[in-house]
């Protein structure tokens, strides 16, 4: 896709939002900064730099999503010669999933980011709409569905992960993002009642008619006592890290732009002792918390949902000093934990998420589930011709559609190249992440780092600013650099 493609679909999501900024107001914009320009020349597509190979093979991707069809697509790019397939059996599997948090604040339709997969399969590529049942990485092959076997040369693993909202007493089921059969989860009360998550298509749809919900009940409120909205992060590796804060933020927004959020309390409860685990970042999201009156308890892990009391019980845990260990000279270690019961009047739910089943009960799965590989390589550390890439990969840091961008573009290199016999793998991931944290309407911090867990900005600006421009990349650029960049292979 060429430049001046890349700029009109940028232009045309403007278009849908005119309350936010006219097709004017960004032309002009984009033609005057310098940082734009920066952006959209990032979001041209032209030709794939991965060297072209004739390599010959079968190449068999599990799942179609995001990471499984960009690397299909680059493979097709990459080595027109090889069988390449693509098992996945949710037809809304490249759906964008960054855009719903901007469903749930009422900024998006639900229709803005839905994608069919059988639209975005790559010419040449053979689609298998089912799911696998089990690997077997000794004879080369997989089972779909129970029944079909299917053989590869080569497996590239990219199922995703599992939405784990069962692991909450009181919640049930597992699904994908997506929200394919979501009823389990819808009978447990979600999107009504106060009860919410924006980690599924129609869970995001159903947190804004909830936030409208609280302005109006805001509104209506005379008691001294504040209303609760809880926001809560839970104690496994999620996708994207920042969206419960995200909708935190967006939540407020909104809150202030309906002029009742003094009667809201916003309170954040993570598993975890920190932010953000890179320290430039935790701080400013500290001082942001600050700036606009959240509160924050540090070490509560959601355990238990009563929804028809809209009561949520945490898992409140800590370390204390224990007895003095002559022999290794040090004081013990006692943990120490306490269930905390807190009311609320909303509540987002960020669900424990875990590997498929299929993959963590598998052999190329690992004793936490996810599937384990060289970092740098993205191989397999057992089978040499099993790779992983996504939400699902054993690496830290990783599970967003910024690292997905990087990743790729590696795992295709290095599947060739060991195709091709060659010893040495020439491509290796850096760890590069990015969260594009929204913190208001309007305003977004764009927090990129790696495995130094050091900043690692791609602008000459300051990364742990809100800026506006952010704003722009996040709502406007980055959906056509998904859909029309990566999906394509090129981005």
């Amino acid at each position: 896709m060429k430049k001046d493609e890349i700029l009109e679909e940028i232009l045309n999501e403007i278009d849908r939002h005119p309350e936010i900024m006219s097709r004017r107001e960004a032309l002009k914009f984009l033609s005057v900064s310098p940082i734009a320009a920066s952006i959209l020349a990032g979001a041209t597509v032209g030709t794939s730099t991965a060297v072209a190979s004739d390599v010959k093979g079968r190449v068999v991707i599990v799942g179609g999503g995001l990471a499984g069809m960009s690397t299909a697509a680059r493979l097709r790019n990459s080595a027109s010669d090889l069988e390449i397939t693509v098992i996945e059996p949710d037809p809304l599997s490249v759906s964008y999933q960054p855009g719903q948090t901007l469903v749930a604040a009422g900024l998006w339709e639900k229709s803005d980011i839905e994608y069919s997969r059988d639209d975005k399969l790559p010419d040449g590529v053979t689609l298998i709409k089912g799911s696998v049942t089990a690997f077997d990485p000794d004879n080369n092959k997989v089972t779909v569905d129970d029944k079909q076997e299917v053989s590869y040369d080569q497996l590239i693993v990219a199922t995703g992960l599992v939405l784990d909202y069962g692991a909450i007493k009181g919640l049930n089921g597992a699904i994908t993002s997506s929200g394919k059969d979501n009823a389990v989860v819808k009978n447990s009360g979600i999107g009504k009642n106060g009860l919410h998550s924006i980690y599924f298509q129609d869970g995001a749809e159903a947190t804004w008619v909830g936030i409208q919900e609280l302005i109006a009940k805001a509104k209506a409120h005379t008691g001294s006592e504040k209303l609760q909205a809880l926001f809560t992060h839970p104690n496994t590796p999620i996708k994207c890290g920042g969206a419960p804060k995200k909708i935190m933020y967006l939540t407020h927004s909104r809150l202030e732009e309906a002029g009742v959020r003094d009667k809201v309390e916003l309170t954040f409860y993570p598993n975890g002792g920190k932010m953000f685990g890179v320290a430039e970042y935790h701080e400013a999201i500290l001082q942001q918390f600050k700036d606009r009156d959240f509160k924050w308890n540090y070490t509560h892990n959601l355990v238990e949902i009563n929804a028809n009391a809209k009561i949520a019980t945490f898992n409140h845990h800590w370390t204390e000093k224990g007895a003095w260990d002559k022999d290794l000279e040090e004081f013990g270690v006692i943990l120490k934990s306490e269930p905390v019961e807190v009311k609320y009047d909303f509540i987002h739910v960020t669900p424990p998420m875990k590997a498929p089943d299929v993959v963590a009960n598998s052999p190329i799965g690992s004793d936490k589930g996810w599937v384990p590989v060289t970092k740098e390589t993205l191989q397999h550390v057992k089978f040499k011709n099993v790779w992983c890439l996504g939400d699902v990969v054993a690496v830290p840091m990783g599970k967003t559609g910024g690292s997905v961008r990087k990743q790729y573009k590696v795992l295709v290199d290095n599947v060739i190249a060991s195709m091709e016999g060659k010893t040495k793998l020439p491509a290796a991931y850096g760890g590069y992440t990015v969260c594009p944290l929204i913190t208001g309407i309007g305003t977004v911090m764009l927090a990129e780092f790696d495995w130094s867990k050091k900043p690692t900005p791609s602008f000459p600006l300051d990364p742990t600013k809100e800026r506006w421009i952010w704003w722009l990349l996040k709502v406007y650029a980055l959906k056509p650099m998904t859909a029309y960049g990566m999906l394509s292979g090129r981005a």
